[in-house]
C-alpha cells in the first residue's frame, strides 16, 4: 500500500504518546525524536563514506534493532549508537537512554525502550529510495510531531517550536520568495529553537540558502540540528549558547551581518542582561544608537541584536509581546528612536493565545532597513480575529495567513483590518504604537432606533446597510420593501416566507446561476491538470498551483469572500486531497485495495487475535464504485431500508399505543418474540390475539426485510470489490478527479453560496423582529395583560 501521511503521523504519535507514561511531553520528546533522527539517517546515509552525515560502523538503527529486549539496552544505545553518532557528526546534548528517573529500572525500561523502537521499524518508515518529489514525508513527520509535543507540553515547556503558521507568515513578510537567492544568501535566527522557523524561510527561498542559528538550550540546539538534517540542510550552522552575552556569529570583532534575520525570542526575557557587565558599553554596540533596554524587559534587547545583525539591505521579522508597541520609559524611547530612523516597516497584530508558552497575545514586527531613511510612517495590520480553536490553544487558518501575506505585499488600507499610519500621526500619539489607536477592529454597532420602536417600521439606513446585496440584486430591494412613511419601511413578505422570497427572485437566481458556472469554468480548467498528475508529482506544488487558482477565480466576487473559498479547498487538502495525491505521486492512478484489521489486546497491551472488518480502499472509496456503476442496487436496498423503517414504526408505535398498565403489552417484562408468542397461546380475548398476531407478523416481515437487506448489501459488498481489477487508469482518474474531488467541492461551495441567502435573510428578520411591535403596542397589550390579572383576583376575592 502506498503511504498515508495522516495516518502514518497519527499512528507514530498515538504510540509515542501511550509509551510516555508519566514522563512529561517536554522530555519525552527528546527520545522519540532522537529515534525518529536516527532512522533516517540510517536510511538514507548509512554506508555512504562522503554523506553529510557520516553513520559509524555498528551506530545504525539496523544495529539499535538489534539491542531490543536486551537488559542492559539503555546503556548500549549510549555507547553503541549515541557516542558515535555524536562524535562523528558533533551534534552536541543527546538524551540520556539510560536514566532510570525517566524510563524507569530493569524490565520497565527495558519494555519502553524496546517498544520505542519497534515504532519505528514500521515499514512505512523506508525512507531509503521513497521521496515524493521533495515532498520530504519525514520532515514533516518531525514538524507533526514537535507541534503535539509542544501542546502538550504545558506552559513555559513549548517555547521550542514556533507554530507554523506563523512561521509561513513571517517567511514571506520578508520577501525572500521574491528575491534573486543564491547559497551566498543568509537567513539568521538568534533564538532559533528547534530551527523550524529557519526551515520555513529557507522552504520559501527559490534557491538553497544558507542558514544560521543559535540556541540557549543544549538539549533544542540538538533538536534543530536534526531538524535541518531531516529537512536535508545538513549544511546549516547551528550553535549553542547565549546569543545576547556569546553570540557565536561575529566577524572581526563584530556582530556577523545577514540578508534576512527570523526570530521568536522568549517574551519579555527579565534575566536578558545577565552576564552583560554593562550593556550600555555593549562591545558589539547593540544599544549604543537606539538606547538600552529596561533590565527586566528584555523584548528590545533581542530586537536591537537582530537590527545590528542586519546588512544595510536586510530584513527582518520578529515575534514579541505587544506591550513593546505602548511600554514607555526606557522602552519609550527606543521606539522613538526605532521609528525616527524608519526601520520599523510594518506591525501585524495576531490573535491571542497562539503560542505554546504562553496565551498573550504577539505581534510580528517587519524591519526593513532597505530604503529606511525615505519610509514615511508604519503599515499596520490587525489580525486578531482570524483564527479557529484547536483543543487549548488558537490557530491560524490557511485563508488567515493568505489574507495578511495578500494585505501587507499589497499595502492597502482596509477597514477595520489594515492601514498605513504616516509618521506624523504616531508622533502625535507619543510614539505609542499600540495598534488599537490606529485600527478599530470591532465590528460596526448594530444602532437601536428609537423612533422605529416607537412608531413601527424598519429604519431605511439599515436597509441600505444592505446595499452590497442591492448592487448585485436591485430589484430585490422593491420586492422585500414597502415604503411606510418617510425613512422607514414595511416588509413585504411574512418572515416565514422570507428566505423563499430571496431565493425565488430573478436576479438573485440569476446571481447563484452565475456562481454556479464560474465554479464548473474553474473546474474545466483544472480537471485535465489534476487527471496529468502521476509518479513522482509534487503535492505541495500541485496544493499551491490548484489554491491559488481558486483563489483569483473568485476574486472581487460580489457577496463571497474569495479566501472563504479558498479555505474549504485548504481543509480538504488537510482532510482527504492530501492524502489522495501523495498517493499518486507514489504509485499513480492505483486504486488498491486493503483489508481493514483490528487486533484485539489483553491487559498487557498483548494482541491476542486479529479480526478482519472487511476492505477499503482509499483513493477510490467503495461509495464511488457504487453510485457510479451500482446505482440501481443502492436505489433497491435504500428501498428495503425505507420499508424497514416503516415496519419499525407501525410496530413501535403499536407497542406504545398498548403499553400502558393495562395494555397487552405492558405486562411484558420485555417485548420481544418469545414474549409475544407465550402471550398469544394463553390468550383468550380475541381482540388482544389480534393485536399479538399483528406484531408478530410485522416482526416476522421485519427480520425478514434486515435478511435481505444484509443479503443485498453483502452481494453488492462483493460486486464492488470484484469491480476493482478492472479499472483502467482514465475509470479512476475519473472516479478520483470528478466523482470524488470537484463533486465535493462543488458540494462545499454551493453551500457557501446558500449562506448568501441565508446571512440576508436572517439579518432582514432580525430588523422585522425588532421594530414590529411599536411602543404604544406593547403598552396596549401589557395594560390588556394587566386588566386580566385583575379580573381574576377580583374573582378570586383578592386585590392588591
Amino acid at each position: 500500500m502506498a503511504l498515508k501521511k495522516s495516518e502514518l503521523y497519527s499512528s507514530i504519535w498515538a504510540s509515542c504518546d501511550a509509551l510516555r507514561g508519566g514522563m512529561d511531553a517536554s522530555l519525552y520528546k527528546d527520545y522519540v525524536l532522537v529515534l525518529l533522527f536516527i532512522k533516517y539517517i540510517s536510511d538514507k546515509y548509512a554506508g555512504k563514506p562522503f554523506g553529510a552525515i557520516r553513520v559509524p560502523e555498528g551506530a545504525s538503527f539496523a544495529d539499535m534493532v538489534a539491542l531490543k529486549n536486551k537488559a542492559d539496552i539503555g546503556d548500549q544505545i549510549n555507547k553503541k549508537i549515541i557516542g558515535p553518532l555524536q562524535e562523528a557528526n558533533k551534534l552536541g546534548k543527546m538524551p540520556d537512554f539510560n536514566d532510570s528517573s525517566l524510563l524507569g529500572d530493569g524490565k520497565e525500561k527495558v519494555k519502553r525502550l524496546t517498544d520505542l523502537i519497534s515504532i519505528f521499524e514500521d515499514s512505512r518508515l523506508d525512507f531509503t529510495t521513497h521521496r515524493a518529489a521533495d515532498d520530504d514525508i519525514l520532515g514533516d513527520a518531525y514538524e507533526y510531531l514537535m507541534r503535539h509535543f509542544a501542546t502538550e507540553s504545558g506552559k513555559s515547556k513549548g517555547q521550542f517550536y514556533t507554530p507554523a503558521e506563523v512561521s509561513r507568515i513571517m517567511a514571506r513578510v520578508i520577501g525572500i520568495r521574491e528575491a534573486q537567492t543564491s547559497a551566498n544568501t543568509t537567513v539568521y535566527d538568534p533564538t532559533c529553537g528547534s530551527g523550524s522557523l529557519l526551515l520555513k524561510v529557507a522552504d520559501e527561498a527559490r534557491t538553497p540558502v544558507t542558514l544560521y542559528g543559535q540556541e540557549k538550550d543544549a538539549a533544542t540546539t540538538g533538536l534543530a540540528y536534526m531538524n535541518m538534517v531531516l529537512h536535508d540542510n545538513p549544511g546549516a550552522a547551528i550553535r549553542q549558547g547565549n546569543t545576547l552575552t556569546s553570540p557565536h556569529f561575529t566577524e572581526d570583532g563584530k556582530l556577523k551581518q545577514f540578508d534576512y534575520v527570523v526570530a521568536n525570542p522568549p517574551f519579555s526575557d527579565k534575566r536578558w542582561s545577565t552576564g552583560l557587565d554593562d550593556p550600555a558599553k555593549d562591545q558589539f554596540e547593540r544599544f549604543k544608537t537606539f538606547g538600552v533596554p529596561p533590565a527586566k524587559q528584555g523584548d528590545y534587547a533581542y530586537l536591537l541584536h537582530i537590527i545590528r545583525s542586519l546588512k544595510s539591505t536586510g530584513k527582518a521579522a520578529c515575534i514579541l509581546p505587544h506591550g513593546v508597541l505602548f511600554r514607555g520609559n526606557a522602552e519609550g524611547v527606543i521606539r522613538e528612536n526605532l521609528i525616527r530612523h524608519g526601520y520599523i516597516k510594518a506591525i501585524i497584530g495576531l490573535p491571542a493565545n497562539l503560542f505554546y508558552g504562553t496565551g498573550i497575545p504577539a505581534c510580528i514586527i517587519v524591519i526593513d532597513k532597505e530604503g529606511a531613511s525615505q519610509r514615511g510612517g508604519v503599515f499596520m495590520i490587525d489580525a486578531s480575529n482570524g483564527f479557529y480553536k484547536d483543543g487549548p490553544k488558537n490557530r491560524l487558518r490557511a485563508q488567515d495567513i493568505h489574507r495578511i501575506v495578500d494585505i501587507y505585499r499589497r499595502g492597502e488600507d482596509v477597514p477595520r483590518y489594515a492601514r498605513f499610519v504616516p509618521n506624523a500621526a504616531i508622533e502625535a500619539n507619543g510614539y505609542n504604537l499600540n495598534i488599537p489607536r490606529y485600527i478599530d477592529a470591532r465590528p460596526p454597532e448594530d444602532v437601536q432606533d428609537l423612533e422605529g420602536h416607537l412608531r413601527g417600521g424598519i429604519p431605511e439606513r439599515d436597509v441600505e446597510a444592505l446595499k452590497a446585496f442591492w448592487q448585485v440584486c436591485p430589484g430585490l430591494r422593491d420586492a422585500l420593501f414597502a415604503p411606510e412613511r418617510p425613512g422607514y419601511l414595511a416588509l413585504k413578505p411574512g418572515e416565514a416566507a422570507l428566505r423563499e422570497a430571496i431565493n425565488n427572485h430573478p436576479e438573485f437566481q440569476a446571481f447563484t446561476a452565475r456562481l454556479s458556472a464560474r465554479f464548473e469554468a474553474w473546474r474545466a480548467g483544472q480537471e485535465p491538470v489534476l487527471k496529468a498528475l502521476g509518479v513522482g508529482a509534487a503535492p505541495k506544488d500541485v496544493i499551491a498551483a490548484l489554491s491559488e487558482s481558486l483563489l483569483a477565480h473568485y476574486q472581487g466576487e460580489a457577496l463571497i469572500d474569495a479566501y472563504d473559498i479558498y479555505q474549504i479547498l485548504m481543509s480538504y487538502w488537510d482532510e482527504t486531497l492530501q492524502d489522495d495525491v501523495y498517493t499518486i505521486a507514489d504509485i499513480g492512478w492505483r486504486a488498491e485495495t486493503r483489508r481493514i484489521l483490528e487486533e484485539k489486546k489483553n491487559k498487557d497491551g498483548q494482541v491476542t487475535k486479529t479480526v478482519d472488518k472487511g476492505w477499503a480502499c482509499d483513493l477510490v472509496p467503495k461509495e464511488l464504485i457504487v453510485a457510479r456503476y451500482f446505482a440501481d442496487d443502492q436505489a433497491a436496498i435504500d428501498a428495503l431500508a425505507d420499508s424497514l423503517a416503516g415496519v419499525e414504526a407501525e410496530r413501535a408505535e403499536l407497542e406504545e399505543e398498548h403499553g400502558g398498565e393495562d395494555g397487552v403489552f405492558g405486562a411484558m417484562d420485555k417485548v420481544n418474540k418469545a414474549e409475544v408468542s407465550a402471550a398469544r397461546k394463553e390468550s383468550d380475548d380475541p381482540q388482544e390475539r389480534e393485536l399479538l398476531d399483528r406484531w408478530l407478523a410485522l416482526a416476522a416481515r421485519e427480520a425478514a426485510l434486515k435478511k435481505e437487506i444484509k443479503s443485498a448489501e453483502a452481494a453488492l459488498d462483493t460486486a464492488a470489490y470484484e469491480t476493482y481489477p478492472g479499472l483502467s487508469e482514465e475509470d479512476v482518474k475519473a472516479l478520483v478527479v470528478g466523482d470524488k474531488w470537484m463533486a465535493y467541492l462543488a458540494r462545499v461551495i454551493g453551500a457557501e453560496v446558500d449562506q448568501v441567502a441565508g446571512g440576508l435573510t436572517r439579518r432582514v428578520q432580525a430588523l422585522a423582529a425588532r421594530y414590529d411591535a411599536p411602543l404604544p403596542a406593547l403598552a396596549r397589550h401589557a395594560e390588556a395583560l394587566s386588566a386580566k390579572v385583575d379580573a381574576h383576583l377580583k374573582a378570586m376575592g383578592l386585590s392588591w
